[in-house]
């Protein structure tokens, strides 16, 4: 619906409209058709035109959206509003299948974008979910039975099982689907995009307790890095006393008593060159007969 409606200025114009209809300016299009002008003998009036918006549901904006985006991405497919009630439910259709996207990549994103314009200027959030054909469904009995199979192995280990990272959508799926079990429990942990769930037995393991506490990591007593900044020990290998028959130190060194040389009597066979004393008589070679 629009109407013109006139007055001295644009403003006057404008609120002579607005009250006649009731509606604020956040309801209506606003178009100047006249200024208005003041002349000496005559004035022009200003002329507006009012257009009222039409009011659309949550869905219907979602979809009015999703018109305008598909074609900028290549798209040919049409987005058809299914349903308003619990949630808000956009089917994708004609020529739709290239939009799923690898694990449903593409209309994971067109979902999220969806949400965030039905959901704009509201406290309370509506869910709002878009589908193409039967993916949806499919995918979520494809998580289920992922969910019932990791959740078996994760008694059977009694360990802790991480699954791979999810959007909030799926994430939900896995913990709806073990809620009712009583053998394990569920969690998410880690940052958006990376947020994965975690399948907990409720009968752990010894050793998976202590990684559960220590972060999850694995780690030996032997592996744990020293304290204070101390060092592990150095292992040598163990060394041999000397014998009778071997010196006490080599030639270059001295013993710490001041005594240089070797003990006495305890090395009768010096392999090497002996210089002597310059005074000293050169004494005869023992025979074998003396």
């Amino acid at each position: 619906m629009e109407r013109i409606f006139s007055g001295k200025t644009v403003d006057e114009a404008v609120e002579a409209g607005l009250n006649e209809l009731a509606l604020t300016r956040e309801d209506v299009e606003i178009e100047v058709l006249e200024e208005g002008k003041k002349g000496l003998f005559k004035s022009t009036p200003a002329q507006v035109k009012i257009t009222v918006k039409e009011k659309l549901t949550d869905g219907q904006r979602a979809v009015r959206f999703l018109e305008g985006l598909l074609p900028l991405i290549g798209a040919e497919a049409t987005p058809v509003l299914q349903s308003e009630e619990e949630k808000i439910i956009i089917q994708l259709t004609d020529g739709s299948k290239g939009l799923i996207g690898r694990r449903g990549e593409i209309i994971d994103a067109l979902q999220v974008l969806a949400g965030a314009v039905a959901n704009t200027g509201r406290h309370d959030y509506r869910r709002v979910v878009v589908d193409c054909g039967s993916y949806r469904e499919e995918r979520e009995e494809t998580l289920k039975h992922v969910a019932e199979k990791l959740a078996a192995k994760a008694v059977r280990l009694g360990k802790r099982v991480r699954l791979e990272p999810m959007n909030p959508y799926e994430r939900r799926i896995i913990h709806s689907a073990l809620a009712d079990s009583q053998e394990v429990t569920t969690k998410s942990e880690g940052r958006e995009p990376a947020r994965y769930v975690v399948i907990t037995p409720k009968v752990l393991r010894r050793d998976d307790k202590k990684d559960k506490r220590r972060g999850g990591k694995d780690r030996s007593r032997n592996d744990r890095e020293p304290k204070y900044g101390s060092e592990r020990k150095k292992t040598y290998e163990r060394r041999e006393l000397p014998s009778e028959a071997t010196p006490e130190s080599s030639g270059t060194s001295f013993n710490r008593g001041g005594t240089p040389g070797y003990k006495k009597g305890s090395f009768s066979g010096f392999f090497g060159t002996f210089l002597g004393n310059a005074n000293d008589e050169e004494k005869p070679t023992p025979t074998d007969e003396e």
